[in-house]
Order: structure tokens, then C-alpha cells, then sequence
């Protein structure tokens, strides 16, 4: 098993370029965060034994918090085969939880960063039966992680695999706007003026775009670019270079919401720190 890697703070991108824009702007701030439920005995899995229904629903990867209240609200949850529709009910580890009639169980949260490499697909299985980025982590914990969000197959980099749904759902939700950073292999050098209609913004079929850095990752090399942006439209990227008729040859994603891929050969992955599961939770790293 990989040994955790100290938090990168103040990482940027791998491009090289405008590397003050495409970085942290000075030491982040801390956000207050919310006060936790009174602290309650813990059970060997690190969750405690006693807790809050929208949270047990929640752990168990159903949804969101806010969600399982609207699940409970519809009276479609049970606890020890009664329906219970009260806000703030409090449940125990041992309880029989069902929704919709499936029995629940809530497990620890588990965070694993991956490298993604070439030729994998960010889905849990595949019916075609090629290789996913779950097989990268098969034997990292008993639990089942999701990734969050998704990479085209031939897309590399930077990937958040989970079993926490609250942190998932804000992590892909636009009005999150997390910062994302790729670095785009062209099959040949991008004009200056291409490179400034992307600045400006390009107009797509759904709608126009427009990056928030867009810089040549490499001065002597200008088939090779650095973008940032936070937009989570399928294929962005791709489609922005591909409008303006280039090909992308290689793309890869090299930052996103504050983590980095620096300490992480491809192919490879670890846990993320406590420090990194606070910031994400806090909306300190965009």
C-alpha cells in the first residue's frame, strides 16, 4: 500500500508558463466551519454509534445529506421496519435502516487520489470489458469508492475516488466552480490568434466558453498549452481545441480542486490527508 504523501499547499500546475496565474493566490483563508453533532462514542470503524438518519443515509452512499432529508420526508425510509419521516432522528450502528426496502450500511469515508493513466475508463464497471480506475484500487480498502466526476478514457491525471456523497455532489456541482488545470498536447503549434479567440472565449454548440488562463506550457514548444478552467461540460476541453481544428494527441489533467498529481506516479495512488479531506469539506481549495 502506498505511504501517504505530506499535503502539497501551494502546488500549481505541471506546465510551465503562467505558473503565477494557474497557482494558489497567497495562503488560503479558513472558512468557519460548521460545528459537528455532539461527539458520540465511536464504533471500530471510526463512525459513531449513534447518529443522525440523514447521515447514516448519506455515509452509506445513497446521496447527500440534504438529499436523504427529502428521501426521509417521503416517507420512503425505515428504521427497524417502521417509516420514519422526523427530521434529526437519531439512528444506532445496530439499527435495520432501509431505503425503498434495501437495508443500508454506513461505512467509514475513504479518500484515494489516482494518477490516471491512458486507456481506462472512470465508470464502476464496463459492459465492453476493458479496464477501469477502480481496478487501479481493488485491494486499497474494503470499501466501494466512486470517482468523482469523470475523464474521457484516453484523458490522464488527476482523479478523487470516494464513498462520501456529500463531498462528491459538491465537488461536480457547477455552482461549486472548481478550478481545474490540463495541459493539452496539440498535433501542431496553436497561432497567437487562436490562442487569443480562447481568451476572448469561443462559442460552441452548447453554449459559449471562456477559460479563466489559457497560456503555451512550454515557450518553444506551442503545440503544447496549459488551460484553466471551471466548467464541467463533458469534453470541454477537447471540444474548445478541436472547434478551432486541432487535435488533441494528449490531454491531462494536472490539478484539480486544490490536489495535484506530483507526488503520484501514473498508474498509482494514495489516500489523502486529513488536512486535504478538511480544506475540500471547508470549499477552502477551488
Amino acid at each position: 500500500m502506498n505511504k501517504r504523501k505530506p499535503y502539497p499547499s501551494k502546488e500549481g500546475s505541471d506546465f510551465k508558463g503562467k505558473s503565477k496565474e494557474a497557482s494558489f493566490k497567497g495562503k488560503p483563508k479558513r472558512r468557519e466551519v460548521e460545528k459537528s453533532e455532539k461527539p458520540q462514542p465511536e464504533h471500530e470503524s471510526g463512525l459513531p454509534t449513534a447518529l443522525r438518519l440523514n447521515r447514516y443515509i448519506a455515509n452509506s452512499g445513497v446521496c447527500s445529506r440534504r438529499e436523504a432529508d427529502s428521501l426521509i420526508a417521503k416517507g420512503l425510509v425505515t428504521v427497524n421496519g417502521k417509516v420514519v419521516t422526523e427530521m434529526g432522528t437519531q439512528v444506532k450502528r445496530s439499527d435495520d435502516i432501509r431505503y425503498e426496502g434495501k437495508k443500508l450500511n454506513p461505512e467509514a469515508k475513504v479518500y484515494i487520489l489516482i494518477n490516471k493513466p491512458k486507456d481506462m475508463v472512470t465508470t464502476t464497471s464496463d459492459p465492453e470489458g476493458r479496464r477501469t480506475v477502480l481496478d487501479l484500487v481493488e485491494e486499497a480498502c474494503l470499501e466501494r469508492v466512486y470517482p468523482v466526476g469523470r475523464l474521457d478514457r484516453n484523458t490522464t491525471g488527476v482523479l478523487l475516488l470516494t464513498n462520501d456523497g456529500d463531498l462528491s455532489k459538491k465537488l461536480t456541482h457547477p455552482s461549486s466552480e472548481i478550478k481545474k488545470i490540463y495541459h493539452v498536447f496539440l498535433d501542431r503549434p496553436v497561432s497567437k490568434q487562436h490562442m487569443d479567440d480562447i481568451r476572448k472565449g469561443i462559442e460552441l454548440e452548447d453554449g459559449s466558453i471562456k477559460p479563466d488562463v489559457v497560456s503555451y506550457a512550454d515557450t518553444n514548444d506551442h503545440s503544447q498549452v496549459g488551460i484553466e478552467i471551471h466548467s464541467g461540460r463533458n469534453r470541454i476541453v477537447r471540444r474548445i481545441f478541436e472547434h478551432l481544428g486541432y487535435r488533441v494527441e494528449k490531454l491531462d489533467r494536472v490539478y484539480f480542486a486544490g490536489l495535484t498529481k506530483k507526488t503520484i506516479s501514473r498508474g498509482k495512488w494514495r489516500f489523502l490527508t486529513n488536512d486535504e479531506v478538511k480544506f475540500l469539506k471547508a470549499g477552502i481549495l477551488k
